[in-house]
């Protein structure tokens, strides 16, 4: 009986984990659009011309802010920065969110340091209590896609 238990909790934690957790085959952009909650990222990015980037051969890094992180943002904020006329701020904001390489929370566990950004920012991460980023924090980290890896963060990040 307890095996049996045992085999049901199991099962019950695989089928409730996110359509995310496991694409590696799907690049960013893909794994990003699959998992439902990132509609606003995925809009800035293709309004930002960045979708063929970060579909590229990459390896890339990127903190991925959720619907709800956009929706923090002051009233009309996202909006204004969907403009065509405000693509190159967007473009800013949105690769001050990707870091070159693959970055595991492994790799920096227990570590404070600075990281260059792909829109040549540094940001600050902080793995010494959980992970952050400019002080967002990572609420799941280290989603595998093909060119990289996604960890997902609960605020907008914005450079310097």
């Amino acid at each position: 009986m307890l095996r049996r238990t045992f085999l049901s909790i199991t099962t019950a934690a695989l089928l409730a984990t996110p359509a995310m957790a496991d694409n590696h085959s799907k690049d960013i952009v893909d794994t990003a659009v699959e998992a439902g909650s990132f509609t606003t990222l995925v809009a800035a990015v293709e309004a930002a011309g960045l979708v063929e980037t970060l579909k590229g051969d990459g390896p890339f890094t990127v903190f991925a802010p959720t619907d709800d992180a956009f929706a923090a943002l002051p009233e009309g904020t996202v909006e204004s920065l969907l403009m065509p006329e405000n693509k190159d701020q967007l473009t800013a904001i949105l690769t001050y969110h990707v870091v070159p390489g693959k970055v595991m929370s492994g790799d920096i566990a227990g570590q404070s340091l600075d990281v260059e950004t792909v829109n040549g920012a540094k940001a600050m991460v902080d793995a010494t209590d959980g992970v952050k980023i400019d002080g967002a924090n990572v609420v799941q980290a280290d989603i595998e896609a093909s060119n990289g890896v996604i960890h997902v963060i609960d605020a907008v990040i914005m450079p310097k």
